[in-house]
């Protein structure tokens, strides 16, 4: 009986290991195959370990709660399908599809860094990225089973009520406190003084002593805007907190333009700020280049957030601050016996505030000396007559909804580095996730862009 028992013993030991052992379900495994290929399909920029290993954990939780929600309704429709003898064959051609797929990605890697003079990734680079998405992948799986076990131990319907209370509180509590929090931090950052930064000395710069525009109300990005060698352009800037509304701010800065004597130079460049306030240095470098110092720069600021948050929630800002301030100096201009001459720069999110400017081409055309987009978002500036400069790895190029159904146009953009193929939802899933990386990439980039941005002016 004993040696029976034993054998009975044996027999399910050895059951369940080879159940414990067998491949996952088709569904699961062609889930986790579907999110692991998304993930590793060509991008625009080069991607650190981290980067990657989050992008592949988050589809391959995404592509598992999909399959999830299918088995649930299929079961519930009475269709369940179940195919044990096909497991092991999906998960082998699976796990080649994802060799193969990871393969071509390295090479993609290092193709996209050699073009952009960054070093090449090694072995240690795809375990990482294996290691971390099987964390993220694994995390989320345990929050979904444990959510799964609190509706089964409360019920569906106290679990519904339970949701429904969670889902009002953090409607009405948590939200708006998580965005009075992050306000407060943009505005903190955007009143902190930097010592390194130089008030300026010169009475052609907003912020000195001869200035009505305080050096504390400039801003962060003001302030560094303003700051630097005294000669070179003019420079006027107009910060949130230097006047109570956007009239106001924008006389100010007509006015100041006629205090630094920017109106007796040549030139008056309008450049519109991206959404936390920001001027590149490498467009005032460039500026002062194209026109030999003689040349006046203006710029208002309408938001201390990051471009991005500007961008999905207040973009109407950059678009009416641009045309008040744009409009102001251009009457103010035409009252004068010597005109100078009227350009407009904006970069990012500073371009598609400044197109808003004029009805249409032909309107930004007559109203203008030259205008030049530098990284405009995909389909939203006035491309003829003006110089656009666009990299192709850039991401803020080819973003847009549409991306999940069509290419993008990269008629006039600078090849800097391979182009992937686009790929219906694909690319749009690989570019959203380069935009969060945009910045980091080498000068002439992704989103930066150098001196061309003064020096590619064309003249009137």
């Amino acid at each position: 009986m004993r040696r029976r028992n034993r054998v009975l013993g044996g027999r399910l030991l050895l059951r369940k290991l080879g159940e414990s052992t067998r491949a996952p379900r088709v569904g699961t495994t062609i889930a986790i195959g579907i999110g692991a290929l998304m993930s590793l399909a060509p991008g625009l920029l080069p991607r650190t370990p981290i980067a990657q290993a989050v992008l592949t954990g988050l589809l391959i939780s995404a592509m598992l709660g999909i399959t999830g929600v299918v088995r649930f309704v299929m079961r519930r429709c009475g269709a369940a399908w179940a195919r044990p003898r096909l497991r092991t064959p999906v998960f082998g051609v699976t796990a080649l599809l994802v060799i193969g797929a990871a393969g071509h990605a390295g090479h993609w890697q290092n193709q996209l860094r050699t073009a952009m003079g960054t070093a090449a990734i090694g072995p240690d680079y795809w375990l990482r990225c294996a290691v971390g998405a099987t964390v993220i992948a694994g995390v989320l799986y345990g929050v979904t089973r444990g959510i799964g076990w609190v509706v089964r131990t409360l019920g569906r319907t106290r679990a519904l009520a339970a949701a429904v209370v969670a889902a009002a509180v953090l409607g009405f509590v948590g939200v708006p406190s998580a965005v009075d929090w992050r306000r407060g931090a943009y505005a903190t950052a955007n009143a902190t003084i930097d010592p390194t930064v130089a008030r300026p000395v010169s009475a052609t710069r907003s912020g000195s002593a001869d200035s009505a525009v305080s050096w504390p109300s400039l801003g962060a990005e003001g302030r560094r805007f303003v700051s630097g060698a005294p000669q070179g352009p003019v420079r006027v800037y107009v910060g949130l907190a230097s006047a109570p509304d956007l009239e106001s701010r924008v006389a100010l800065a007509v006015d100041e333009l006629e205090r630094s004597g920017g109106l007796r130079r040549s030139h008056v460049v309008i450049a519109v700020p991206t959404g936390s306030g920001w001027i590149d240095a490498n467009a005032i470098r460039g500026l002062d280049q194209r026109f030999d110092g003689d040349v006046a720069l203006v710029g208002l600021q309408y938001s201390y957030a990051p471009s991005w948050v500007t961008f999905a929630f207040g973009r109407e800002a950059a678009v009416t601050s641009a045309r008040a301030l744009f409009t102001a100096v251009e009457q103010r201009i035409a009252t004068m016996e010597i005109k100078p001459r009227l350009h407009i720069y904006g970069q990012s999110l500073g371009a598609l505030g400044g197109s808003a400017i004029f009805t249409d081409d032909a309107d930004q055309d007559r109203r203008t000396c030259s205008v030049l987009w530098a990284g405009p978002p995909a389909g939203d500036v006035h491309r003829t007559g003006a110089t656009v400069l666009a990299n192709t790895s850039d991401p803020v190029v080819h973003w847009s909804p549409s991306l999940l159904w069509r290419a993008p146009d990269l008629r006039g953009a600078r090849a800097d580095a391979p182009i992937p193929r686009w790929l219906p939802v694909v690319s749009f899933v690989q570019t959203t996730a380069d935009l969060l990386a945009a910045l980091d990439a080498p000068p002439g980039h992704g989103h930066r862009y150098g001196v061309d941005q003064g020096t590619a002016l064309p003249d009137c």
